[in-house]
């Protein structure tokens, strides 16, 4: 087998994102609330520390729905047929997703709570 350029790992890595982003609407609405997110981050002018917490939760997120969809994937060209250890990692995979997205809203009231009611209590 050839050996590939270095920086043709990072098309291939991009094409999978893209894959995603085409084929999956959980990812697309995953990207969605985290653009919303930055807005709000901006808007509200949090602080550096809260920009982290938001940013690995929103990274944790989108990588849990990568996952899942390079399990969903392999699981279907392995097994096409209904399995129940096809089932189980396929639940899995989207149980990590739905643990990161707790995580990351958990995370996204700690960071916004306060800065909402300030906001709130400004404008009335």
């Amino acid at each position: 087998m050839r050996r590939q350029p270095w920086r043709m790992t990072f098309r291939y890595a991009a094409e999978g994102v893209i894959y995603a982003l085409r084929t999956q609407i959980n990812m697309r609405i995953h990207v969605a609330a985290a653009l919303l997110v930055i807005i709000a981050g901006l808007i509200l002018r949090i602080s550096r520390l809260d920009w982290l917490f938001v940013c690995v939760a929103m990274a944790l997120v989108t990588v849990a729905e990568l996952i899942n969809t390079a399990v969903e994937a392999a699981v279907d060209l392995i097994s096409p047929d209904i399995h129940p250890l096809a089932k189980a990692a396929k639940d899995t995979a989207a149980g990590a997703v739905l643990l990161a997205a707790v995580f990351a809203v958990i995370i996204g009231i700690f960071v916004f709570y306060r800065p909402l009611l300030t906001l709130i209590r400004q404008l009335m």
